[in-house]
């Protein structure tokens, strides 16, 4: 039978997607391109905004209705949040966050008579979900983190995914040297929380990064999004002691104002994060902070939005922001708020903090210039010029080389322009 695998959402669900996906190879299921064609489908939902669950709802039943005999699973953040909501939706099969690696078991039950909704507790272990085939990426994704401990006021994750819990240092090398053997060269440490990785096991964010960094042909070592606060200095100074690890942070900020910060139950103020950029800077000089910011969440005046929106553009601070609107989301401490935003001027706010995003690239682009760097090759989409990436993540185009898809090449830059900058190929470093 064939399968397919759609999936929405963080670089966890496409980490677990590509863990799905082994796993139905192994059990003998034959991957198909064209989701339409599939025997089974395999929906991998998020939960973060009340779109994404509409995304999922819609995937399942387009899919039952444009090909009726297929088995949906639907499977992910959204069953999980609201499996009352997911049991309406029309999929065959229906599972959460905590037996991904049992979906071909519960496929081929389902065929032989079985129910599909199996039990949804969340699990008290990580669970561990085996790659043995990395997706076509020039960078892998390494799951080291489950479940988030936060409770931020706007998040319904904690609901989805549980308490903390960690994957082991030996599990983390073992993955990480079949992603060495496939040719990767960089591997990106993700997690729902990974700032809390190994609380629930006695150990701590650099052990991760240790474990990943053994293999030798491991070359660099990248961490996705970091809650802020959990970074003290001790953690800092384990981190800085790995070589491998990229000068590259992305500390969700969500706000530049502190009321709005303390409505959302984030656990610092907009001083704490600056002392702990400053933190990252005096270990790691010159590293790139990037961040998340959230405009119109509930309650933010035109007052506080000035200030979030001028500490976005404080000098030097951020290499790059994503900007997002806040959305309601059902079963948060959030959504009981009577000061909610109206539609029209979250946008207004989107657009500002958006058009203010642009300008700090840019100027983090323009920074870059006459500087060298280690260009990890990601593509080459057209014979002039190949893509990559430098440790701090900058998006780099070099022409006259031609270095391919996982080279590591020496570049300096010269210029920048529609977001990335360009570069020639420098030898002598």
């Amino acid at each position: 039978m064939k399968y397919a695998v759609m999936t929405f959402g963080c670089k966890v669900n496409q980490y677990e997607s590509n863990a799905i996906e082994n796993a139905m190879c192994d059990a003998g299921f034959v991957p198909c391109e064209e989701a339409s064609d599939a025997d089974i489908l395999i929906v991998n939902s998020c939960t973060v905004t009340e779109n994404g669950d509409k995304k999922a709802r819609h995937c399942v039943r387009a899919a039952k209705r444009d090909n009726p005999e297929a088995v949906v699973v639907l499977t992910g953040c959204y069953p999980q949040a609201f499996p009352d909501e997911a049991a309406e939706s029309g999929a065959d099969i229906i599972c959460g966050t905590a037996r991904r690696a049992e979906i071909p078991r519960l496929i081929r039950e389902y065929l032989d008579g079985a129910g599909g909704c199996p039990d949804m507790t969340m699990p008290v272990g990580y669970e561990e979900l085996t790659v043995t085939r990395t997706a076509d990426r020039t960078r892998a994704f390494i799951k080291v983190e489950d479940g988030c401990d936060r409770y931020c006021s706007y998040c319904i994750i904690p609901y989805a995914r549980g308490r903390v819990r960690s994957r082991s240092t030996a599990s983390i090398t073992g993955e990480a040297r079949l992603c060495a053997g496939s040719g990767h060269k960089e591997v990106v440490l993700v997690g729902i929380n990974l700032s809390r990785y190994g609380s629930d096991i006695g150990l701590t964010l650099p052990d991760a990064v240790n474990a990943a960094s053994l293999p030798e042909g491991i070359v660099r070592v990248r961490l996705s999004s970091l809650e802020p606060e959990l970074l003290d200095e001790q953690t800092v100074e384990q981190l800085a002691a790995n070589t491998k690890l990229c000068p590259h942070f992305h500390l969700s900020l969500q706000s530049g104002c502190d009321a709005t910060l303390r409505r959302m139950n984030r656990h610092y103020d907009t001083s704490e994060y600056l002392r702990i950029v400053e933190r990252l800077r005096r270990h790691f000089p010159h590293c790139a902070i990037t961040t998340d910011i959230m405009v119109g969440f509930a309650g933010e005046t035109d007052e506080e939005f000035a200030q979030s929106l001028k500490f976005a553009e404080t000098a030097g601070l951020f290499a790059r922001i994503h900007v997002f609107t806040y959305s309601v989301r059902k079963g948060t401490a959030a959504e009981k708020r009577t000061d909610h935003i109206s539609p029209a001027v979250k946008a207004a706010r989107y657009a500002e903090m958006s058009a203010a995003a642009e300008r700090v690239n840019e100027r983090f682009l323009r920074e870059n210039t006459g500087k060298s760097f280690d260009i990890l090759i990601q593509k080459r989409t057209s014979p002039d010029y190949a893509a990559g990436l430098a440790p701090n993540y900058l998006p780099v185009r070099i022409y006259g080389s031609q270095a391919q898809r996982h080279d590591i090449v020496r570049v300096r830059i010269t210029g920048a322009e529609n977001g990335y900058c360009i570069g020639e190929v420098n030898n002598a470093g």
